[in-house]
């Protein structure tokens, strides 16, 4: 089964799933926040969960670092749009956004027509809303001014689009009036490269989908110890090129296997700033 093919699977089992309700209401309290690093706050703070979910369902498949890992679906535009991977045309398995500038909603394409696109997203209900009770499969019209655009995931078996200017590259088949998941390439079960998923250290998250100042003083870090793999920066958004530093960091320090994985471990990170922190 294909990546895409799991993350959409994942996504699908869930339908039906239904956040907690107290005081008359539903609460947004919900079981997925505290299956993946970094968010479990959401929950706690009862706070809307959308792209929670998809970042859940992408870590479900061991797929965590082909999405933003992610509370905010405005982050999520823009980490797929650092990566050159955002589109206004849908594909099977690609991040859809809606909204304003797609801060408003998020869920996961299984299909699209001529006319229209099919969904799984979190977070919603029966009409659509972008906060609603739980987990619903929903179609909405494909050139509907509330569609604002698609996140494709760098899914290792390729990826179906609808997107002209993706014609040719390649992993691509381009599918522009209609795909679904009978489309979809077939692949392995998992990513050709390790997926580690985002982690917290003293509060701060690092890995794919983190931001913020801390990212690029990691990365400074890095460029001091001699373990840059950077053709720009560094930034405050984790990049791929943030994954192959620390990796090239952790090797140079004897570490492999799991332990160089590109995603830094506290003692890792406790090291590289007593190190090289000062001359950074």
């Amino acid at each position: 089964m294909s990546v895409a093919q799991q993350v959409i699977s994942i996504a699908r089992d869930e339908l039906g799933y239904q956040e907690g309700f107290s005081g008359g209401h539903w609460d947004n309290t919900e079981k997925y926040a505290a299956q993946v690093p970094g968010l479990d706050w959401v929950s706690d703070d009862r706070e809307p969960w959308c792209h929670v979910f998809v970042s859940w369902a992408f870590r479900q498949a061991g797929a965590a670092a082909l999405a933003p890992v992610t509370a905010s679906c405005l982050e999520g535009v823009s980490w797929f749009e650092d990566q050159s991977r955002f589109s206004e045309y849908p594909a099977v398995g690609a991040v859809v956004y809606f909204g304003s500038e797609g801060g408003t909603h998020v869920g996961i394409v299984t299909g699209y027509d001529a006319d229209t696109i099919q969904t799984i997203s979190g977070n919603t209900n029966t009409t659509g809303s972008p906060e609603g009770d739980g987990v619903y499969e929903k179609t909405y019209q494909r050139h509907s001014s509330y569609v604002y655009g698609y996140g494709y995931p760098d899914y290792p078996e390729g990826i179906v689009v609808a997107d002209p200017a993706w014609k040719g590259f390649d992993g691509v088949t381009f599918f522009g009036q209609e795909a679904g998941e009978e489309d979809l390439p077939r692949g392995g079960s998992k990513p050709d490269q390790p997926t580690a998923g985002t982690v917290v250290i003293d509060g701060l998250a690092y890995g794919p989908g983190a931001r913020g100042d801390h990212i690029m003083r990691l990365g400074k870090m890095l460029v001091t110890a001699g373990c840059s793999a950077y053709t720009e920066g560094p930034g405050p958004v984790w990049t791929s090129a943030d994954t192959k530093s620390m990796r090239k960091y952790q090797i140079k320090i004897g570490d492999r296997g799991a332990d160089a994985d590109g995603i830094p471990g506290s003692q890792q990170l406790a090291r590289l700033k007593r190190e090289f922190g000062k001359a950074a």
